[in-house]
């Protein structure tokens, strides 16, 4: 039997830090700050009435992504004590996906994904990320001007997952308001559940009854023996993790580089390596700020604080960006190994290279067509999308010289 823990150990009567304000998405660091004040673990609440520990030290974090034993990704408790219409269910609920779930599932689930992944060649992942810039140029390029989030980063990520899924370019559109709707945990979030649900479901009904080369496709006649209905579950979740956060992290990165223009004309020059503009991001403004949820599995006590069970323990990526790198590169430039955005353990992200490859090649064509991008609005002026879970701008707006896709001398 547990025993009830003092009260130094225990959140239950302070006032959760809220992470559904829009103060938070104007200026997470302060509410990072207040958590961390806490100590390693503090009180937070992800929407009204919905608390959660959040993880803001990378010891902790490390614990939590390592120890299988005492923390689950099953949420099945948790949503019994929250309302049917919160507008957290729809990224937080259980479905029978790799996400979800524990042990032997877990590494069937796991283990398709990474087989089924592994069958896009680098090259092929290329040539399908600079179609896709190429027609997104054509769109662009002749106007002179553009938002780089509604414009670029989300209708590439749109063109180029749908390629990989096998849809049609013109299902874009469709796949960007679903996921985006779910992505800011508002009013709107349970409607853009279903829509993406039934885009899914779609998809997966057309697969099941004609086979394609693509990746549904092949996790249905994967030798694992996964029913249509947790290929539906595989896709659902990988489609979903794989267009927004790699959406948000290639404008961000965007974001950082034309925020800074001798950071960027080192990057255009070639002098700089685009993939250290990634990884400040996944320092600074990783996309998925707190998404690494678990549950424990009988009441603990944990670094000080005593976890309760039904309550989610989220590991705050975002908090952990700026902390870790004090603590790990002593004031050096940040490095890969010094965030834990990837996650650790054995739900660590098992397509991190693709995530890279996608937004690298990506900024890396842009700027080569339209090597003159200038921010209209100096980067303190953007804004950012509220919600607990994602940090991903609202726009970026871009002025450049007019230019088409198909003009001569282009990078082909």
């Amino acid at each position: 039997m547990t025993t009830h823990p003092p009260d130094r150990l225990d959140f239950s009567h302070s006032a959760p830090v809220r992470l559904w304000e829009d103060g938070f998405a104007a200026d997470p660091h302060r509410y990072y700050g207040a958590l961390r004040a806490q100590g390693p673990v503090g009180w937070a609440e992800l929407a009204p009435g919905v608390p959660a520990y959040l993880v803001t030290d990378r010891r902790a974090a490390l614990d939590v992504l390592h120890d299988d034993e005492t923390f689950s990704h099953d949420p099945r408790a948790w949503e019994e004590t929250v309302p049917a219409d919160s507008p957290v269910l729809g990224m937080m609920r259980w479905r029978p996906n790799a996400l979800f779930a524990d042990g032997a599932a877990h590494v069937r689930y796991r283990s398709t994904l990474i087989d089924v992944f592994g069958l896009v060649e680098p090259h092929d992942l290329r040539a399908r990320v600079h179609r896709a810039v190429r027609l997104l140029v054509g769109r662009i390029g002749p106007r002179g001007e553009a938002d780089l989030v509604g414009d670029f980063a989300e209708p590439l990520m749109a063109l180029v997952f749908n390629d990989l899924f096998g849809l049609p370019d013109s299902q874009s559109d469709r796949l960007h308001s679903s996921i985006g709707k779910m992505l800011d945990g508002g009013a709107q979030a349970s409607e853009g559940e279903a829509e993406y649900a039934r885009y899914v479901l779609d998809l997966i009904a057309a697969r099941t009854e004609r086979r394609g080369d693509d990746l549904p496709s092949r996790l249905l006649d994967h030798p694992a023996g996964l029913t249509p209905e947790e290929v539906t579950w595989q896709v659902f979740l990988t489609l979903g993790a794989g267009y927004g956060p790699t959406a948000n992290l290639l404008s961000n990165t965007l974001s950082r580089i034309l925020g800074n223009p001798l950071y960027y004309s080192t990057l255009t020059s070639g002098a700089r390596p685009v993939m250290d503009a990634v990884v400040e991001v996944l320092h600074h403004e990783t996309p998925l700020a707190n998404y690494g949820i678990y549950y424990v599995r009988r009441p603990v006590a944990f670094h000080g604080v005593w976890l309760r069970e039904a309550v989610p323990v989220v590991v705050s990526y975002g908090a952990l960006g700026l902390f870790a790198e004090r603590e790990v590169t002593d004031g050096r430039h940040p490095n890969d190994a010094s965030h834990l955005s990837w996650g650790a353990g054995p739900h660590a992200c098992p397509v991190k290279q693709h995530t890279l490859l996608i937004v690298t090649e990506a900024i890396e064509r842009l700027t080569q067509w339209l090597p003159d991008l200038d921010p209209v609005l100096p980067r303190e002026r953007l804004a950012w999308r509220p919600g607990p879970f994602n940090r991903s701008l609202t726009a970026l707006p871009v002025r450049f010289s007019p230019r088409g896709a198909d003009r001569p001398g282009e990078p082909q």
